[in-house]
């Protein structure tokens, strides 16, 4: 027996899944063609992109706090250490996500900054707060 139902989402909230994707999309693109860094599939991908995106929600506050004092002295280079350890730690335990040296995890994590902030300036411009509504029917 089939009801009716609606779900109702909004555009904002699909940008999380579109921004998963588009930076999925980039870090294949990136093991493309950087050579320390490899990626066997799109699932591989997706996992690697929602890790990076947790580690960098949970761990990196913490991380650049703790080290403050250098990322002053350095002027905030610092930063960029510790994007490229969050991206070799993530890879060191994700199957079908490798990186060979901390130099490819270094320069991977400085493309996939770049590609996530061309996604989400691209995604930001697109979405605005309209609802969309899903609807299925009786048939």
């Amino acid at each position: 027996m089939l009801c009716l139902y609606s779900i109702k989402f909004t555009i904002t909230d699909m940008t999380i899944i579109f921004r998963l994707l588009f930076n999925a999309l980039g870090l294949i693109l990136i093991a493309k063609f950087l050579p320390g860094i490899s990626v066997t599939g799109f699932y591989p991908a997706l996992i690697a992109a929602v890790v990076l995106g947790l580690l960098n929600i949970i761990i990196r506050p913490i991380l650049l706090i703790l080290t403050l004092p250098i990322t002053i002295l350095t002027l905030g280079l610092f930063a960029l250490v510790i994007n490229g350890f969050l991206f070799l730690f993530a890879a060191s335990f994700i199957d079908g996500f490798a990186v060979d040296s901390f130099w490819s995890a270094l320069l991977g994590s400085i493309l996939m900054s770049i590609i996530s902030t061309l996604g989400n300036r691209w995604i930001n411009q697109n979405s605005e707060n309209r609802p969309v509504q899903y609807r299925e029917v009786k048939g």
